[in-house]
């Protein structure tokens, strides 16, 4: 399977990003520079204002180049630090996005060395202060350093708080491709089985009157071949589903699509009433398909193993749920026996209690019945 490319954010997402990173560039500029004009700097436009636009603009690539931006930072810093005859107080500060930011990387442990290299720099640098005022000098340090515990600890819980999100996000997209996989199994095997139950039948047919009426045989053999072409395609459609891109899978059947199941019934020997009540055009797509399925399974296990004659399909359309009724006059079970679900009747029970709905299957007085109860999506009942 090919590798998936890498997951793009919605475009709200990134024009927040880009909105934020702005604002945090804007802030980052004018409160360098108010912070320097408040500690005594005459002449902002010799260095002070440089570099806090430097510092600004490096913030609008922080997501992009993390690392690079914050030692391009220090870098101005240290140099405005150096060339400047008064400059506000703190090292760490400045930086303080661009230390968060590279502290959401897998390269933490840089970030931790540079900035405690940083701070020796500034403890060094301040050292002046020692002498005059040392509890000025030990509040400075230690603000500096906790400024900095705290910058890189924030970054380290977004980060896992990132990983968490997108594992959560991937843990849901699993959960959804797992349900899909089966809604497609249950699918697959309603297919197989309808397929099977109506061409078995033709080609019996097909054999008992090959020497007797070859054109009976001939009319046999083409009817399994219809059902296998149209069988093919739904198995081409679903199958689809399971590869990379399901986008071109075919409509699945619906409610239009009955009277080509009752048709194949009628077919392959068993005489089927459909008895529609309501608006079948009201059915949203989901409900319509689980109806579909329903029949398909009935009539198919009718034909496989009722021997039966007759099969009588009675749906009522109501505005909150559908009722689908299957009664043959097969051999069913006798009435106080338990009844052995196979492959097709608990599809059809996980397929139906997805949507809310319920089945119900048993034998009744001279053959056998499937009920379902399927509710109309968005409904209260």
């Amino acid at each position: 399977m090919a590798e998936p490319p890498p997951r793009r954010e919605p475009a709200p997402v990134r024009h927040l990003a880009r909105i934020t990173d702005v604002a945090l560039a804007v802030v980052t500029v004018v409160f360098f520079v108010a912070v320097a004009l408040a500690t005594g700097i005459h002449s902002p436009w010799r260095g002070t204002i440089p570099l806090a636009l430097f510092l600004g603009a490096l913030l609008l690539v922080r997501r992009r180049r993390p690392m690079t931006v914050l030692l391009l930072s220090i870098v101005g810093i240290l140099v405005y630090h150096l060339t400047g005859d008064g400059t506000p107080a703190g090292w760490i500060w400045p930086a303080a996005v661009a230390y968060f930011t590279a502290a959401t990387t897998p390269r933490v442990r840089w970030v931790a060395a540079i900035g405690l290299a940083q701070l020796v720099y500034s403890a060094i640098d301040f050292r002046w202060v020692l002498e005059r005022n040392p509890a000025r000098y030990v509040i400075h340090v230690a603000g500096e350093g906790l400024l900095l515990a705290v910058l890189i600890a924030a970054g380290l819980t977004y980060a896992a708080a990132m990983r968490w999100r997108e594992r959560l996000r991937e843990t849901d997209s699993r959960a959804h491709a797992a349900e899909e996989r089966l809604r497609v199994s249950h699918e697959v095997h309603d297919v197989v089985a309808h397929t099977l139950a109506v061409v078995g039948v033709q080609l019996n047919v097909a054999a008992d009157a090959l020497e007797e009426d070859p054109a009976a045989a001939a009319a046999a053999l083409r009817l399994a071949k219809d059902v296998r072409n149209r069988a093919m395609a739904d198995l081409r459609s679903l199958i689809a589903i399971l590869r990379d891109n399901p986008g071109d899978t075919a409509p699945q059947p619906d409610l239009a699509s009955l009277g080509t199941l009752v048709a194949d019934a009628r077919a392959a020997g068993l005489e089927v009433t459909l008895d529609e009540h309501g608006d079948p055009a009201a059915v949203p797509a989901i409900p319509a398909i689980a109806v579909y399925r329903v029949v398909q399974e009935s009539l198919a296990n009718t034909l496989k193993h009722a021997g039966a004659s007759r099969a009588d399909v009675t749906i009522k359309y109501g505005p909150r749920s559908i009722t689908v009724e299957i009664a043959d006059n097969g051999r069913g079970a006798p009435a106080d026996a338990d009844v052995t679900e196979g492959h097709g009747l608990a599809g059809m029970r996980e397929r139906l209690s997805a949507l809310g709905g319920a089945l119900t299957a048993g034998p009744i007085p001279g053959g056998f019945a499937v009920r379902a109860d399927i509710p109309v999506a968005g409904s209260t009942a």
